[in-house]
This record gives structure tokens, sequence and C-alpha cells, in this order.
């Protein structure tokens, strides 16, 4: 790859560890950017000897549903490099796949704190810094399923990332913060090291999980899941210059599956 567009860029990457995040970092070093990659997986500081001989790194542990965490990693960034020039807000995912009438009340509540609060927060925590710059790139990663089954409160906290966006590029767009969002589709992924609900799914849960399987498929125009490669291309597009006239956006990435 040959393209520099991230060139002296310092750009936050959250949930770097795995999937989507890791293949997007993995894409802007090679594109020159200066890296701060930020996940709550102790195996986010192998990515300082994986990508630390392309571009300069720093790793970071945080809990992104806490705003402190949040206020300390952009701390940390803007101490490392002097600026934050990009944040992509990856963090979420679902926890549990069932029929609203099943969830428990403290498994709705963590839904949403997983899936909207650290894009959240961490848009909160990088403004100040933005608006200092004079200038700045947000790219929240969304998802398809705002409209989709056995996924309601997961539904619902994307359906917040993607009020957030349109707000926060209605409130900034004079003030030279660019904010977007990508929606993705089902997405064919290296296994997970660190899942994000350690318990063993019951009969039930793996009906209920094909279910999300079957409707994905059923959704999307191409009849097959993306790879991490089709979801990093359109998060690298929005992040760089090559959008500097596109803010507000939230675009589905899921084989014509609109969400």
């Amino acid at each position: 790859m040959t393209n520099k567009r991230f060139e002296n860029k310092v750009a936050v990457i959250t949930g770097a560890a795995q999937g989507i995040g890791l293949r997007v970092a993995e894409r802007m070093a090679e594109e020159g950017g200066r890296l701060v990659l930020v996940d709550r997986a102790e195996i986010v500081h192998e990515l300082n000897e994986k990508l630390g001989g392309t571009t300069e790194v720093l790793t970071l542990t945080a809990d992104l549903e806490k705003f402190a965490d949040c206020e300390r990693v952009m701390a940390a960034a803007k101490e490392r490099f002097g600026r934050i020039d990009i944040l992509i807000n990856n963090v979420g995912g679902t926890i549990w796949t069932r029929p609203f009438e099943h969830y428990e009340e403290q498994q709705i509540e963590a839904e949403v704190r997983r899936s909207l609060f650290p894009t959240l927060w961490c848009c909160r925590a990088v403004m100040p810094h933005m608006l200092e710059q004079g200038k700045g790139s947000i790219v929240n990663v969304s998802s398809v399923a705002t409209r989709g089954v056995n996924r309601v409160p997961y539904g619902a906290a994307k359906g917040g990332v993607n009020a957030l966006t349109a707000c926060l590029a209605l409130e900034n767009g004079e003030r030279g913060i660019r904010v977007n969002a990508v929606s993705p589709g089902a997405t064919e992924a290296p296994p997970r090291r660190i899942q994000r609900n350690e318990a063993p799914r019951s009969a039930q849960e793996e009906l209920w999980y094909k279910q999300i399987y079957d409707q994905s498929i059923d959704s999307s125009l191409m009849k097959r899941f993306g790879t991490t490669d089709e979801q990093a291309g359109p998060i690298l597009f929005l992040a760089s210059d090559d959008a500097s006239y596109i803010t507000g956006v939230v675009l589905p990435v899921g084989g014509g599956d609109l969400g």
C-alpha cells in the first residue's frame, strides 16, 4: 500500500485489540498514522511489537464505559503526541442474543453501557482537544442491527450512536470537526481471543443466534458476510481528508443491508 493518507496524523482507535478495530489499526499504520490503541483487554499491548516497527504506537488499557478512563486516554494521547487528529470509536458489540422479553434488567443496562457509553464518553473527552486545534475527524462504529432481531438493547444503543453522530456533526461543522459513522453488517472476523460473554450458549440461545445469522444473510443483497477489510476501508475513508466535505453521515456497510 503506497497511499499515505495518515502521515503525521494522530489517531485514537478504541476496541483495537481484535476484529474490525485491529484491522483499522493495521491499515492506518501502513498509511503512516501515529496510533493510540485502546482496549480493556491486556492483549492490546501486543500491538506495540506488531506495529511498532511500522509507526509510533501507544497502547493503553481502559474501561471506556467510564468517563474518567476516556479522559485519561485522551490526556495520554495529547501528552505523547501533542494533538489528536482522529478518533475512531469502535467499542461495542452484542453481549446476549435473545428476544426482548427474555432480557433481564441488568442485561439491558449492560448492553446499552457497552455499545453506547464508550462512544458517548470518548466523543465528550476528545472534544476539548479537537476544538483547541480547530480541526478533527471522528468516526463512530454503529451497526445495521438498529433494524434486526434478538438484539433490541444493542440496536437501541447503536441507534443512540447514530443520533449522537448527527447531533455532534450539526454542532461542530463550522468549528472544523467532522463526525461520521459507519454501520457494519455481519462481518467475518478471526475468532475472538476474549469473548464478550464467556458463558457458553444454551441450546435455546444457539437457536436465537441462528435467527440473527439467517436474518443477516437475508437482509444482505449480496447474501454473504463482509470481511474486516471491507469494514476498515470505509472507516479509513471517512477518517481521512479524502472525506473532507462529508459530515453527519451514517454509512451502511452491510452488502446492501441498510439497517
